[in-house]
C-alpha cells in the first residue's frame, strides 16, 4: 500500500508544481507582453480556469501527503512528509488569504472594465505567487525524499 501511496502522491504533488511552475515562468510573462485587451482576457480566462482545477489538486496534494505521513508513522518518511504536508498547508492558506481575491477580481476584467492599478495587481500576484512556487517546491522535493526513505 505505501509503496502505490507514494507513487500517487509523488505524481500528484509533482504535476500540480509543474503547473504553477509554468504558470509563474512562462505562461505569465507571455501574458504580460502582450497588448492591454489579449492580456487581461488571457489572465481572466487562466484565472477562471485554474480557479476551478487548482482548488482540488491544492487539497488532493495536501490530504495525499498527509496520508502518506499516516501511513508511514514512526518512520523518517512520516517525518519528512509530514513537514511536506506542513508546507502544502502554508500554501493553501496564502492562496486563500492573499492570492484568491485578486483572482477573484482580475478573472471579471475586460478590455472595456477594469481598475486602473490592474497591472499593480497582477502584478503583486505574481510576486506572491513567486513565494508560492518556492514553497510548493520545497515540498515536493521533501515528498521527493520521503519516499525514498521508504
Amino acid at each position: 500500500m505505501a509503496p502505490v501511496l507514494a507513487i500517487i502522491t509523488t505524481t500528484v504533488v509533482g504535476l500540480m508544481v509543474g503547473v504553477e511552475f509554468s504558470v509563474a515562468f512562462v505562461i505569465n510573462p507571455i501574458m504580460t507582453r502582450l497588448p492591454v485587451g489579449a492580456s487581461l482576457s488571457a489572465r481572466a480566462h487562466g484565472g477562471r480556469m485554474l480557479g476551478r482545477v487548482m482548488p482540488f489538486w491544492y487539497f488532493g496534494s495536501l490530504i495525499l501527503t498527509a496520508v502518506l505521513a499516516a501511513a508511514t508513522w514512526g518512520t523518517t518518511t512520516a517525518v519528512v512528509a509530514v513537514v511536506a504536508a506542513a508546507l502544502l498547508a502554508v500554501s493553501v492558506i496564502l492562496s486563500i488569504a492573499l492570492l484568491v481575491p485578486i483572482n477573484n477580481r482580475s478573472k471579471t476584467w475586460t478590455a472595456d472594465d477594469h481598475p486602473d492599478d490592474w497591472r499593480e495587481q497582477h502584478q503583486r500576484w505574481d510576486r506572491l505567487h513567486y513565494a508560492r512556487v518556492a514553497i510548493l517546491v520545497a515540498a515536493f522535493v521533501l515528498v521527493a525524499v520521503a519516499v525514498t526513505a521508504l
